[in-house]
């Protein structure tokens, strides 16, 4: 009556290397997936960013009573919100002869990114009144080859994207 033989506990190396084998392909499979999600996800906020400064810029029309016209600017990469001139208001032009460029006043700038590229189907500006109307618009923008079509509503300044 002896002692019964111990086992040995633990894995074997053919074990270990399937197991290994086995991540090594799941990671190979999976790592692709998430840069391009990545990607789409950037793309997806710089969109939105622009739509939300024009959305911005219609509030502002709104709220402040005065037209604000959003410029924008492919090359520079740049958004800007003017506000304009009040009609009204005779005193803040300089001179009977100058003209609109220079009695708008600068609200805010934003810088979009160099890898979104946006082409306007019509006007690089889009014009929201005090009561909401807009100029209309309709831009393109692309990023790390996802595409986005942003419109503005001209009867009711409604700023929509839609991936394309």
């Amino acid at each position: 009556m002896g002692r019964p033989a111990e086992v040995a506990r633990g894995f074997t190396l053919l074990e270990l290397i399937v197991t290994l084998a086995v991540l090594a392909i799941a990671a190979a499979v999976v790592t692709p997936a998430i840069g391009r999600s990545t990607d789409s996800l950037r793309a997806r906020a710089e969109v939105a960013g622009f739509a939300a400064t024009l959305r911005h810029a219609r509030e502002q029309a709104i709220s402040q009573q005065r037209t604000h016209r959003v410029l924008i600017d492919a090359r520079e990469h740049r958004i800007v919100i003017e506000r304009m001139p009040d009609p009204g208001d005779r005193s803040r032009a300089k001179d009977a002869t100058a003209d609109t460029e220079s009695q708008t006043e600068p609200r805010q700038a934003k810088t979009l990114s160099p890898k979104l590229t946006i082409e306007a189907a019509t006007a690089s500006e889009v014009i929201f009144d005090a009561r909401g109307f807009a100029s209309g618009g309709d831009f393109k923008l692309s990023s790390a080859g996802v595409a986005y079509r942003v419109t503005v509503d001209r009867l009711t300044g409604r700023v929509q994207s839609v991936r394309e």
